[in-house]
């Protein structure tokens, strides 16, 4: 009987402490996204409204680096988040990256909204809460 029970709490912790790493790992890869994504979205809000004239090519790299740090981090994630809401991410950047290269920022912005949405709920999804767990 005392080996179960020792077995049970250290098979207890080994699941929370793994559900901390991948949070922990979650919660800065969101962040970090999310911040590149509102700095791309700032950009192209002033591009759309004239204010500021940055090139094309500019706006593209910052896409193209936005779709690279995902591509790494996609892979990590990947390993106990469902690949659709990865997928769905990953659809909104490519869509993102389509849009700039044709000049067209507002639906763009769109997108970027939504990416930014998703990677908020997939953090709020993958939390370790109560509301998660039941």
């Amino acid at each position: 009987m005392k080996k179960e029970i020792i077995i049970c709490i250290i098979v207890v912790i080994a699941i929370v402490l793994g559900n901390v790493i991948t949070q922990n790992y979650t919660n800065e890869s969101v962040k970090i996204l999310s911040d590149e994504l509102d700095e791309l979205k700032i950009n192209l809000n002033n591009k759309l409204e004239k204010q500021e004239e940055k090139p094309k090519e500019e706006l593209s790299k910052k896409i193209e680096k936005i779709t690279n740090d995902w591509e790494l981090r996609h892979d990590k994630l990947a390993y106990y988040i469902e690949h659709n809401e990865l997928e769905k991410v990953e659809d909104n950047l490519t869509s993102l990256n389509s849009l700039i290269s044709t000049e067209e920022y507002a639906e763009a912005i769109k997108e970027l909204d939504k990416s930014i949405f998703i990677l908020k709920h997939i953090e709020e999804k993958y939390a370790f809460n109560l509301e998660n767990i039941f």
